[in-house]
């Protein structure tokens, strides 16, 4: 989510530079100042992987898909980097077999650049791990895990995704004690056009889907959903109408509509805060300022006038909501010390400016078991009433083995809604296994679909859109789509050539970034989408 002028997707400024090149913005969970070692040629002391820094000139140690070759620049060092092409049935993926010792720390690493760029590992005895960013300057990933008993090797990979821009990566460290076999090259997988859905998923801790062996055109999608101990689980009391309509405020200046948050439409029934600032020296503590710069944009909005706004809202029977991430938002909560570092302060801030809950809007990454423990403590010390939404990107909802997926589940004791971004996607797989586009009401009642088959009762599922054409980079549409779009899932009528297998009359509402893209483009979102949702039974 960006503070500069036309922003592309949801997202919000935290340097000069453009929102797609804010390099200096680490990414929430890909590595935060883990070793690494620069230029990385080939496997010298402490690094296991065979030309890890492509200075080769070739891809010498790689086993490669798609169209993958060496480049002399852009490079993070020395004089070679990966670039590899996905296609539209293949995430360009390249990988290499490493020899490691069972029971034994490893940490891996890499400099990457372009659009989904995923880092991994594979059979490795346990949790195996996996991390990516979308950024368009060199970020680093990194991870660490801990081979299982028996373990002699494990594979390593990097691929992009389905229909994306060409990535890069640069200086591949694979950090700890070589093993005494000799691994087996991994052959190269073979691409397949036509995905091929399975019933039942194998969750993982990878905090999104990743290519396997076989890459098919989509991750794999669940046919049915899949049992957790909260299926049964009735919504929690939040004093919200059944079908609600949530917008995000923007607390920055960005070339929409400023808007005091007292301006905010009234048919919109959660307003999302966008948003709080990560505290430099405490990992996954928050913080909140009123923007100095919206401030003076609306001739001295003052912080007073903003808590008297929030209490105003709360009276007209409106929640306001603390929103967390945003594109360039580097909130990390990756240990039980960050978890209650962010209960902590969460906690503070909601107390201090009443605020009826938080909304996660992390993009990128998201630990599902911390943060699931963070909103849970959380949710405790708030007591009843406590809003908790999310608003992530389409390729995190894809599968039940994301971790924003997980994150879901794991929460869904307490979890209010979750508003996927349906839009900066590409085309992606339904629950029916089938690409349709985005900007088309295919797509978005066929990930719905997705999301209740995975686990999620329908009325914590909603819509998330951009309100104009000019909030986001591709995939608006109007709002007589979105509305035929809950009609679909609600009754079954207005379908487009997709049509649920079933009928989700609770289907939770809609969701818009944002309201002050709405007022921009003249109020037509809330104006036609928020009477339809209202009156649905």
């Amino acid at each position: 989510m960006a503070r500069t002028p036309n922003p592309p997707a949801h997202r919000r400024r935290r340097s000069t530079l453009p929102a797609l090149a804010a390099g200096a913005t680490a990414l929430a969970l890909a590595g935060s100042g883990l070793a690494f070692l620069a230029g990385g040629a080939s496997a010298a002391a402490g690094n296991l992987v065979t030309n890890g820094g492509f200075d080769s000139g070739s891809l010498a140690g790689w086993s490669c898909t798609g169209a993958a070759t060496t480049v002399s620049a852009p490079v993070h060092s020395g004089s070679g980097a990966l670039q590899a092409t996905p296609g539209a049935a293949d995430t360009a993926e390249c990988t290499q077999t490493v020899s490691v010792l069972p029971n034994t720390s490893y940490t891996l690493s890499a400099w990457v650049q372009g659009p989904y760029v995923y880092l991994g590992a594979r059979g490795t005895g346990g949790a195996e791990p996996s991390t990516w960013s979308n950024q368009s300057s060199w970020n680093q990933l990194s991870s660490t895990f801990t081979t299982g008993a028996g373990v002699s090797s494990i594979t390593l990979y990097l691929h992009g995704w389905y229909g994306q821009s060409a990535y890069l990566a640069d200086d591949v460290v694979l950090s700890g004690p070589g093993g005494t076999s000799t691994p087996t090259p991994t052959a190269t997988p073979t691409a397949t056009a036509s995905p091929t859905p399975t019933a039942t998923p194998t969750a993982t801790a990878s905090p999104t889907p990743t290519a396997t062996a076989t890459p098919t055109a989509t991750p794999t999608q669940t046919a049915t959903p899949t049992p957790t101990a909260t299926a049964t689980t009735t919504p929690p009391a939040t004093g919200l109408p059944k079908h609600v309509l949530t917008g995000y405020w923007h607390n920055f200046d960005n070339g929409a509509t400023v808007q005091k948050l007292g301006d905010v439409q009234s048919a919109y029934d959660i307003i999302a805060v966008s948003f709080a600032d990560a505290v430099p020296t405490r990992a996954g503590a928050i913080g909140f300022t009123l923007d100095p710069a919206l401030s003076k944009a609306l001739g001295g909005y003052t912080d007073a006038q903003f808590r008297a706004d929030v209490k105003a809202k709360q009276a007209a029977g409106k929640k306001v909501v603390l929103s967390i991430g945003g594109q360039n938002g580097a909130i990390t909560v990756g240990d039980a010390a960050a978890a209650a570092a962010f209960t902590d302060s969460a906690y503070a801030i909601i107390k201090d400016y009443g605020f009826d809950g938080i909304d996660v809007d992390l993009e990128n990454g998201v630990n599902p078991t911390y943060l699931g423990n963070a909103l849970h403590g959380l949710q405790a010390r708030t007591g009843p009433g406590f809003v908790l939404t999310m608003a992530p990107e389409t390729i995190g909802m894809y599968s039940t083995a994301g971790a924003y997926f997980q994150l879901a589940l794991n929460t869904k004791d307490i979890l209010t809604v979750v508003n996927t971004q349906f839009y900066n996607s590409g085309g992606m797989n339904g629950c029916d296994g089938k690409v349709y586009n985005q900007g088309t009401i295919d797509f978005i009642t066929s990930q719905v679909c997705t999301h209740i088959q995975g686990g999620l009762r329908p009325d914590q599922v909603g819509i998330g859109v951009p309100a104009s054409s000019r909030a986001a980079g591709g995939g608006y549409v109007s709002p007589t789509v979105v509305n035929n779009a809950l009609d679909c899932l609600a009754t079954g009528r207005n379908c487009g050539s997709f049509v649920p297998p079933a009928k989700w009359p609770t289907i939770r509402g809609a969701m818009t970034w944002s309201t002050n893209w709405d007022a921009n483009n003249g109020n037509a979102f809330s104006t036609a989408v928020g009477p339809f949702v209202h009156q649905m039974p």
